[in-house]
């Protein structure tokens, strides 16, 4: 079986069963999401409140991932993705019975939403630094490869049943669910064994500088923090107009974004994107991930500057799906660079930060670009997204450095290369243990 391979990933029993009760549980997420979102513009009317809503949802990864990330590090992983997950399945429980008697208060509801998005952003870093330690070191590519393919069918299948469910049995249902979808989340991990974290031998720090251990391996380490300035940049500035995406269908392509026609099109924004994320795995895993991140830029954004020009609908079905196949082969390809870079000992705080730059600065894009497109067009923040994407494909040369800032292996504890703390370098194509 060709390493690195999706089909390697799933041979391995606990990434399999992992994996599928992750997947169950994401369709159930992004159930909740979408009717969120509905229900709370519907509850108030107000745009406002619905902004704040979105923030109360993603708001905490901005912060309380570093603590997430830092916790994975310490904590055995396993208890921690349970405990975070039971929370925000008794989060999801309590919404759905705030919901279900009619006239909800809104601040109850901030608070029930802000209580979900607390476990979420213990939860993603923790699963994040959990992935690599299911497979074989030469199959990571494949892990990773699948697990965001995944999120990307999640995402497409979530939001068209729970549309489904909203209109028929109301929003507090489909809450309902969604809780209900985490006991398989639970399950699977209750199921199979993680190994235990092994910190450095000389890791000495504690507190303070525990917590942001993320940000000394990111200063120390070329590599690490190129990932990380790509990830936020391109979160920041290039994709925006995914969130915009109504108003791109409504200004530049005379889609009514009720539409059927409206659907389709995200539909195949959303293919494109399940498209690339397998793409690592499958007929592009024997090619240098690193070479594919540049690739990646260069291919999105000449596919976004098509879209941005776009004002007819018949072309735009198929150029938004290779927008979506460049997006997610760009982010899929980077964070397998990050994740073989890492050494287990830090791999949590490190994933935070990553959580923080995919997750945490798409809404901060958003309130830049939302006004940006008010005031002149959706056609600017996609053309101020081309820019960028070209920017950083220029930028991100993500070649293994002999180690941090020029010097050393791969990083270790609190940025230490992993000779300096005992645990030696891994080839991307041996398992952990190799010599």
């Amino acid at each position: 079986m060709p390493k690195g391979t999706a089909r390697a990933a799933l041979a391995q029993r606990s990434f399999r069963i992992v994996f599928l009760g992750s997947f169950a549980s994401s369709i159930g997420t992004w159930m909740q999401s979408v009717t969120l979102g509905a229900y709370a513009l519907e509850l108030s009317g107000s745009p406002t409140f619905l902004s704040l809503v979105l923030f109360a949802q993603l708001g905490p990864m901005l912060v309380l991932s570093v603590v997430g990330g830092a916790l994975a590090d310490v904590v055995d992983r396993r208890r921690l993705l349970v405990a975070a997950e039971v929370e925000q399945m008794l989060a999801s429980a309590a919404l759905a019975i705030l919901v279900a008697t009619g006239d909800p208060s809104e601040a109850a509801l901030l608070a029930v939403v802000a209580l979900i998005g607390i476990g979420s952003a213990i939860h993603l870093p923790t699963f994040s630094a959990v992935l690599p330690t299911l497979v074989e070191r030469r199959d990571l590519a494949g892990a990773v490869s699948l697990s965001s393919t995944q999120m990307n069918v999640a995402r497409v299948v979530g939001p068209a049943l729970g549309g489904v469910a909203f209109a028929a049995f109301g929003a507090a249902s489909v809450f309902a669910v969604n809780a209900a979808t985490y006991l398989f989340i639970i399950a699977a991990v209750l199921a199979v064994r993680f190994p235990p974290v092994r910190p450095a031998s000389n890791e000495v720090a504690s507190g303070w500088r525990h917590l942001v251990g993320g940000f000394a391996v990111a200063r120390r380490d070329r590599l690490v923090r190129r990932c990380l300035v790509t990830m936020a940049t391109f979160a920041f500035l290039c994709l925006p107009f995914i969130g915009q995406m109504p108003t791109v269908a409504s200004r530049n392509l005379g889609i009514d974004p009720s539409s059927t026609g409206y659907g389709l099109l995200y539909t195949c924004f959303g293919l494109g994107a399940i498209t690339g994320a397998v793409s690592i795995g499958t007929f592009l895993a024997g090619w240098s991930t690193a070479h594919l991140v540049r690739v990646g830029l260069l291919g999105f954004a000449a596919s976004l500057a098509v879209f941005a020009s776009l004002r007819t609908p018949a072309p735009a079905y198929p150029i938004v799906l290779v927008v979506g196949f460049f997006y997610f082969a760009t982010v899929t390809a980077l964070s397998v660079v990050l994740q073989e870079r890492l050494a287990d000992a830090v791999r949590g705080r490190v994933m935070a930060l990553w959580v923080m730059a995919f997750g945490g600065t798409i809404p901060l894009g958003l309130l830049v670009a939302g006004p940006l497109a008010e005031r002149t067009s959706i056609s600017l923040v996609m053309a101020y997204g081309v820019l960028t994407a070209l920017a950083l494909a220029a930028y991100a040369d993500l070649s293994p450095s002999p180690g941090p800032d020029e010097g050393g292996e791969a990083t270790g504890a609190d940025g230490l290369s992993r000779t300096t703390t005992g645990e030696p370098p891994v080839a991307p194509d041996q398992p952990p243990g190799c010599p």
